[in-house]
Order: structure tokens, then sequence, then C-alpha cells
């Protein structure tokens, strides 16, 4: 009976210990208090986590552990890592639309974000014979340039540079200033409705002030988009160039409203 009961205990599945348990735990609770900083703005978007063993110092456990977190959090969206570099938190990616009716502040609204134009610059050109032959307009005639960062959320998500026939949009510049909206200044100048007329994606490095101006580093590609919009007469009324963030946005054409 004696060496039954030994041989059936020798057979039986041995339970975890509390130390394997609570070894095993860890890396759970360090990813948690990880993410929670993350949420609380200690880490903030495209910012670079300190290294593995700065981490493991600081929550007082190997590497492994530490690895295991972040690979966690990596799947989870939260974290990624670039060979060579380091491991960064993710920066937020925003869907916009480039539909037939283009209104910035409405994308966002639709995507829960609170964001706007910002005009960082603002010229008189004369327009070279591919922006005249967009514009409709004379080679040489003069154009209102306006270098506008498009922003959510305080992030950069499109730098542009777009241009205007003038006369006619000579006081556009102080209404996007003020109010962030190309349609804003439209408005003030009689134009109710416009549309795009086309648009043109594709994929290409940027330049170093480009890069800047989205605060990126000029080996992320960028999304290139030049489109036309046009009144409800459909006289071309602005040309674009924009470079989005490319790991920032994600670009869907909408057929239609």
């Amino acid at each position: 009976m004696t060496s039954t009961t030994t041989s059936a205990s020798a057979l039986a599945p041995r339970p975890a210990t509390t130390e394997r348990i609570a070894r095993d735990s860890f890396w759970i609770r360090i990813a948690a208090d990880l993410a929670e900083a993350i949420a609380r703005g200690v880490y903030s978007p495209g910012q670079r986590l300190p290294s593995e063993h700065a981490l493991a110092e600081q929550f007082g456990v190997n590497r492994h552990t530490i690895r295991r977190s972040l690979a966690n959090l990596c799947s989870q969206g939260l974290l990624r890592v670039t060979q060579g570099s380091g491991t960064y938190v993710e920066e937020f990616a925003v869907d916009l639309a480039l539909a037939k009716r283009p209104r910035f502040q409405r994308s966002m609204a639709l995507a829960g974000l609170r964001g706007a134009l910002r005009v960082v610059g603002a010229s008189t050109v004369r327009a070279t014979a591919a922006q005249a032959r967009s514009l409709a307009v004379p080679a040489r005639s003069s154009l209102l340039c306006l270098q506008v960062i498009g922003e959510a959320e305080g992030q950069p998500l499109h730098y542009s540079e777009r241009f205007f026939p003038l006369p006619r949009f000579a006081g556009l510049e102080p209404v996007v200033r003020e109010t962030g909206s190309i349609t804003a200044g439209f408005e003030a100048h009689g134009v109710a409705d416009y549309t795009r007329h086309h648009s043109r994606i594709t994929a290409q490095m940027p330049e170093p002030a480009i890069a800047t101006q989205l605060r990126q580093p000029v080996s992320r590609p960028v999304l290139f988009v030049e489109s036309v919009n046009v009144d409800t007469a459909g006289v071309p009324i602005e040309y674009a160039r924009a470079w989005f963030a490319g790991d920032r946005t994600s670009l869907t054409v909408a057929h239609d409203d």
C-alpha cells in the first residue's frame, strides 16, 4: 500500500513554486508600469526609452525580464524597436481622408482629435510653369504662397506649401492665421464651397528642412501629395504640395463625401 502511494505521488504533476510564479510575473508588472508611464506622459510619443541595462537596474531584474516586458509592449503597439538605435514610444497614427471636399479640421474631428492648420510662412511668388498650368493662370503670375503645418494634438502630421492666385486671395493669409482653416479663408473671399479636382500621391525621402518641420529623421520616408482644388465653377483656386509624416498618417482616397 505504501509503495503504491509513493508511486502515485511521484507521477503527480509538481505544483509551481511561489518563487517561480513571482519571477514569471515580474515582466507583467514591469510592462504594466511602463504602459502606465507612457499613458501619463512620462515617456512621450517618439521618445527613446532608457536602455535595457538601465531599466534592469531600475526595476531590479535581469535584462531577459526587461526584454520580455518590452516585447509585450511592442506587440500591443505601444513601443517600436529601431535596430542599432533603441526602443521608442510609438507615435500615434491618424487616418486622413483625401475626400472630394478637403476639410482638415473636419477630418480631425471625425478621428476624435483636435487639429488645425498653423501658418509658418507667407510670401508672394511668381508662378512656375507647372504651377501656372495647375492654376490655369499665365506663367509668372503673382501667387500667394503659404507654408502650413497641419497638427493634431500638438503633433505635426503634414507640412505643405499652398499657392493661391492673386489678387483674388490677397487677404487670405490673416484669416488662415487666425482661424487655422483654409476653408474659413475661402469663405471670407466669397468661396462658399470647393472641391478637390485631383491628387497625386508618391513616397519619397524628405529634405532636411521638411524633416525638421515634421520632427522626424531624414531617413524616414514621407508621403508626398500634389493636389488642385477648384471652386463650384471649376476654376482652380489652390495648388498644394504636402509632405505627410509616414509613421503618423495613412491616407485614404474617398470617392465621395
